[in-house]
């Protein structure tokens, strides 16, 4: 009797273990795999599927016609560090101390306390893994279980490291960053007129076809100034990409081969505007209105473009989204764009916010633009516009500065130096700001409700530079962690 009793117990227990084991694989395949692909310094500028008819980027634009693509995705902080922060973390820089570069002795961290989106989707199942730029602190805040090394700007040597990874069991995040289409080393010329190489080398990359640019034929954007140094730059920056969308297609198709393309969501983004000055570092709309184009084979959606603003805040719940992952809206200063995905203006406001580049680059901006309306908030504004490193030594700057021109592009030197405390522009007349409507007459009541806005901002997200607001010390601690 009990050897009986015995046996059927090892059968229940059986039954029950394939039962159980059953309903976790079917957990498993009902979430999707996600891959968050980041260039680095890549702007709306050059991308084909953006208007750009010279740039090659057929696999970015196949991307597009199979998914969506937005015209309003906005980083929050045109700097690469406190911009991927932002992107993993659901949060504004200026409340998790991620205030400007992590590296070297610039040193802004993230808060301890923070829960990143690989975290939190690998304690929902899911196997995190990234490869390429990484540019965020803590490695426990911000980890993941499986890093892979490949050189960061040969994209499809990197595609190519990270078969295993799109094989795995489990359903999968990946995190796939590169280091194009950033300037390359040595930032300072010798002559100073030689274009930068943004990464680009004589014989090229393995595995990567070179895609060589004719600086006569390449789109100089209105913020830029024509000149033969800006030019011959924009053709090296044009190859570094045509390179990003190498490495993007043979990630797909060795997604494609694995059989997981209708389960997967590829989403692509860039970290801020094209490394040049008047973009990154900036918060003009070369500087952090970027590209963003999203497939999800989950929703019946193909080549649309959608106008709603999104930010780089709302990256982290829009994924948790995606992932089918309960989480805590209150967690997060974004908010889940995943149901606005097929809706053209879902959403009408979206916020900035630069504190520093470096840490010797000291110059905070808040923004917000409401509709079609975008203030800019120059906290600073009575210091010089500083410069990053590499931009104040590319050709395109030096030849303004050594020349002593009266203009950078459209506008003045002395006005991109020199700037007020606010800047309004109104986007759908004037898309290039060039016109200040801050102190002009009958747009007070705008100017003064955009105030507002920032300020009910500032407030939402604890951001501690509120107190330039005639001094308001409501956020100001008490110096005791308590």
């Amino acid at each position: 009797m009990k050897t009986l009793l015995v046996k059927l117990l090892f059968v229940v227990t059986i039954c029950v273990t394939i039962s159980c084991s059953k309903r976790q694989e079917k957990a498993k395949s009902d979430k999707p795999n996600i891959i968050l692909f980041v260039a680095d310094d890549h702007g709306t500028d050059a991308i084909g599927a953006y208007g750009n008819t010279v740039i090659k980027t057929p696999n970015l634009d196949k991307l597009a016609d199979e998914g969506v693509m937005f015209t309003n995705a906005y980083c929050t902080s045109a700097s690469c560090a406190a911009s991927r922060s932002v992107i993993l973390s659901g949060q504004f820089g200026h409340a998790t101390g991620s205030y400007g570069h992590v590296h070297d002795y610039h040193h802004f961290s993230t808060y301890d306390n923070i829960k990143s989106l690989p975290v939190l989707l690998n304690e929902a199942g899911y196997e995190t893994a990234r490869i390429g730029k990484y540019h965020v602190a803590p490695e426990k805040v911000y980890h993941f279980e499986t890093v892979l090394e490949a050189d960061p700007r040969n994209t499809v040597e990197m595609a190519e490291k990270c078969n295993d990874v799109l094989k795995s069991d489990k359903p999968f995040f990946l995190y796939f960053c590169t280091d194009d289409p950033h300037r390359g080393h040595p930032f300072e010329p010798d002559p100073w007129y030689t274009p930068n190489s943004f990464g680009n080398k004589k014989g090229g990359y393995e595995g990567v076809e070179e895609i060589v640019y004719d600086p006569a034929k390449v789109l100089v954007p209105d913020f830029l100034p024509d000149t033969k140094e800006s030019r011959e730059e924009i053709a090296q920056y044009y190859q570094s990409i045509s390179r990003i969308d190498q490495g993007f297609g043979k990630l797909m198709q060795m997604l494609q081969e694995t059989g997981k393309t209708e389960n997967t969501i590829v989403i692509y983004i860039s970290d801020n505007g094209m490394a040049f000055p008047g973009a990154k570092t900036t918060v003009y709309e070369p500087g952090i209105r970027l590209p963003c184009i999203v497939k999800d084979p989950t929703k019946n959606l193909k080549g649309l473009t959608n106008e709603t603003l999104i930010s780089w805040v709302d990256l982290t719940p829009t994924i948790l989204d995606m992932a089918k992952v309960d989480f805590d809206k209150n967690e997060f200063h974004g908010k889940s764009f995943n149901d606005d995905i097929g809706i053209a203006k879902a959403r009408n406001e979206v916020y900035a916010s630069h504190t520093f580049h470096e840490i010797t680059m000291y110059y905070p901006m808040r923004v917000v633009r409401s509709g079609n309306y975008k203030l800019i908030w120059n906290i600073a504004y009575r210091l010089e516009y500083p410069f990053a490193s590499d931009l104040w030594a590319s050709s395109t700057w030096q030849s303004v500065y050594r020349s002593k021109v009266a203009y950078f592009g459209p506008k003045k030197v002395k006005d991109y130096l020199f700037r007020p405390e606010f800047e309004l522009f109104d986007l759908e007349k004037d898309p290039n700001e060039s016109k200040n409507l801050a102190y002009s007459e009958g747009f007070e009541p705008i100017l003064e409700e955009m105030k507002g806005k920032l300020k009910t901002f500032q407030k939402n997200t604890s951001d501690p530079w509120l107190i330039m607001w005639d001094h308001d010390s409501s956020l100001q601690g008490t110096g005791v962690d308590l």
